[in-house]
């Protein structure tokens, strides 16, 4: 066994283990977390194939486990849990949520197998284009912004704030390459993940802010009966979908695993609509859009990561400026813009053939480590981390690890830089909708573009 591979199994289960415990909680959004425990697993020096396995391996685990406060407690796992929600609370009126759970794990797992090897596939045959995209890239970072932009909650709002969103890096960027006499990235990348919490932080320490975050005891919540799952251990997926639910799903899986710049909420709304609107039967139609929605919440996410990363080695998609912002750039490890001017990541240190094993071995993982644990333990676990897992403990310890690396970059200074795009960018993502996607869009084009429309 070579060492690479020794690397990507360890790495694979601790980032299975890891999300599949994140999951459960309601509410951590994935930029928030994947984003920067992926950015500290490079900056430990892990083996590519490590990293993207772990990556891999934890971003579909989590999806897994995500399902399960969207089904059996009715809160959004995180964001791209939101447009299954309405689904999974119409089957928990009809007493079945644990039909409901079984169905967007079973088509999860079957969307990730079939999204790997498509991605990939697409990106090779995109491969050719990669170098004159890479010369136009400071341009294509300018426009994917705007189409970004245009695609998010905000929508115009959206894309009128990136001009000041670029200036805003830029100018802190300047303060710090004079005070440092190097540039800032890492405290920039790690402010705009954690946006949403730092607004959230500042509004609790307001007076007139905490008005608006205050409760009178504890959130009650309804936990809905579990059915059993069977003797087997790991429930074989084919036989929990019918036919026709399989092939709904592997359809979807299919043609969205050769998109990679919708947003995944957007292809799965995008996927209900169609499938749902070819199924009558009001049961039926529920149990096929619970696989069908979260296999393409699946099957566009791993696309959506896997072919900018494999054809271009730029993070052309909101995956792969957001969650997976890290695989590109993550100095002085992986960066888009070297010292030569070209593209070092694992985008230049891995194969095809290399992402096509790492990732599907990532993939099987997940599916042999978390999925049965979903499938069997949902329930017990549901219970147990809303009775005993405080949400505002986890914030803590991810602001906790988020200062300790920036910290490690800059110093004061790059801990100031990321408590302050977390602001601005917290603020402009809950006022305006200008999601992190966008926010660090917007950061590519204030490290490429800016420079060259100023001379």
């Amino acid at each position: 066994m070579t060492p690479d591979l020794l690397w990507a199994l360890g790495m694979g289960l601790l980032g299975a283990v890891v999300f599949a415990a994140i999951g459960l909680v309601s509410g951590t959004d994935e930029t928030s977390t994947l984003a920067p425990v992926t950015l500290l697993v490079v900056l430990l020096g892990v083996p590519p194939a490590g990293v993207l396995t772990f990556f891999i391996a934890g971003a579909v685990s989590k999806h897994m486990t995500h399902a399960i406060p969207t089904t059996l407690l009715g809160i959004p796992g995180d964001t791209t849990a939101v447009p299954l929600l309405d689904d999974a609370t119409a089957l928990r009126r009809l007493g079945a949520p644990h039909i409901a759970l079984r169905k967007a794990l079973a088509g999860g797992l079957v969307a990730a197998l079939i999204a790997v090897p498509v991605a990939v596939g697409v990106a090779s045959l995109l491969a050719p284009l990669a170098g004159p995209i890479k010369t136009v890239a400071p341009f294509v970072f300018g426009a994917a912004a705007i189409f970004v932009g245009y695609f998010s909650p905000g929508r115009w709002a959206s894309v009128a704030a990136i001009v000041p969103f670029a200036l805003l890096v830029t100018g802190l960027n300047t303060v710090a390459t004079d005070q440092l006499d190097k540039s800032l990235s890492i405290s920039f990348f790690l402010g705009i993940a954690i946006g949403p919490l730092v607004v959230d932080l500042l509004i609790a320490s307001s007076r007139s802010g905490r008005r608006t975050l205050e409760r009178t005891g504890p959130r009650p919540f309804w936990l809905a009966p579990d059915g059993g799952t069977g003797r087997r251990w790991i429930p074989n997926p084919l036989r929990i979908l019918d036919r026709r639910q399989a092939a709904a799903t592997a359809a979807a899986a299919g043609v969205t695993s050769t998109t990679f710049m919708l947003s995944p909420v957007a292809a799965t709304v995008l996927a209900g609509e169609i499938t749902g609107s070819r199924i009558k039967h009001p049961y039926r139609r529920l149990t096929t859009l619970m696989a069908v929605k979260n296999g393409t919440t699946e099957s566009t996410y791993l696309a959506e990561t896997l072919i900018p990363l494999v054809a271009f080695g730029l993070p052309l998609s909101p995956v792969a400026a957001g969650p997976a912002a890290a695989l590109f750039n993550a100095p002085p490890v992986y960066t888009v813009k070297g010292a030569d001017g070209g593209v070092h990541n694992l985008h230049t240190l891995l194969s095809s053939w290399q992402f096509l094993v790492f990732s599907l071995l990532g993939v099987v993982i997940a599916g042999l480590v978390v999925y049965p644990f979903a499938m069997r333990y949902a329930r017990a676990a549901s219970g147990w981390v809303a009775r005993r897992i405080s949400h505002e403990a986890l914030i803590g310890a991810f602001v906790a690890l988020i200062a300790v690396v920036a910290w490690y970059e800059g110093g004061p200074l790059a801990l100031a830089v990321s408590l302050t795009v977390g602001a601005v960018g917290g603020l402009a993502n809950r006022m305006l909708g200008m999601t992190s996607g966008v926010q660090f869009m917007a950061y590519y084009v204030a490290v490429l573009l800016v420079p060259i429309v100023l001379g």
